[in-house]
């Protein structure tokens, strides 16, 4: 009897939301994969499947793992399941292709993923376009240039965390902005650097959006800050 070897897992990044910006990589091995899984609201469809949806083969089978969209982070078992769920293909030996938005290890659902079936299956990890370089080029706004740091802070943490991190850094990228921007606006006032911070939506796709910070009082979740240097830095 003929003993089929374990499936490779590859986690996939499909860039932020232009379908032309997947890689040619990852379109190759997202086509040649028995199985495609993303992850998906509890009602509704995948972002990152509709972004590759034109490459998609009917003979793949597909695996939607839910994730809730509300604040916080995403329970343990949720990831459990998931891992046991591709664990199972992996071990029939087939191939699964596993999307993620943006890059798979930038602030992705791919790491607790990664971290539940490293050491039990061959995993390869595909790099994709991740806002970090989507929403500056979107704006046409360097972040750094030779010797610059950039710091990447998430708008949720606490706001003493928030200004510290920002009193501290050069350039920042200020990411999940969504229900924090009152916060965010507060805290860049304060340090003298609200003007000239942009906010950047939707990156790489047709209702991109890219406006002053001080122009806006509300934005998506998925939204990111660019904050370059001060004078007094430069």
């Amino acid at each position: 009897m003929t003993v089929r070897q374990p499936g490779r897992l590859y986690g996939i990044g499909v860039g932020p939301g232009d379908p032309e910006l997947l890689t040619l990589k990852g379109l190759r091995l997202l086509r040649a994969a028995t199985v495609v899984a993303y992850p998906a609201p509890e009602q509704g469809d995948s972002f990152a499947r509709t972004i590759v949806a034109a490459w998609l083969d009917r003979a793949q089978r597909e695996i939607a793992i839910r994730f809730p969209m509300r604040p916080g982070v995403p329970s343990e078992h949720i990831y459990d399941n998931a891992a046991r769920v591709i664990a199972a293909e992996l071990e029939a030996g087939d191939d699964v292709a596993l999307l993620c938005q943006g890059d798979p290890l930038f602030y992705g659902s791919f790491s607790g993923i990664l971290m539940r079936l490293a050491g039990r299956f061959a995993i390869e990890i595909v790099p994709g376009v991740s806002s970090l370089t989507a929403c500056p080029a979107a704006a046409a706004m360097p972040l750094v240039t030779r010797d610059e740091v950039l710091s990447v802070i998430p708008a949720t943490l606490a706001e003493p965390d928030l200004a510290s991190c920002l009193a501290a850094a050069e350039a920042a990228a200020i990411t999940k902005l969504g229900r924090h921007i009152t916060k965010v606006k507060r805290v860049l006032a304060e340090l003298g650097r609200l003007a000239g911070a942009v906010c950047v939506e939707h990156a790489s796709l047709p209702d991109q959006r890219v406006r002053p910070l001080t122009e806006i009082d509300e934005a998506p979740y998925f939204s990111l800050v660019l904050v370059g240097k001060t004078r007094a830095n430069r």
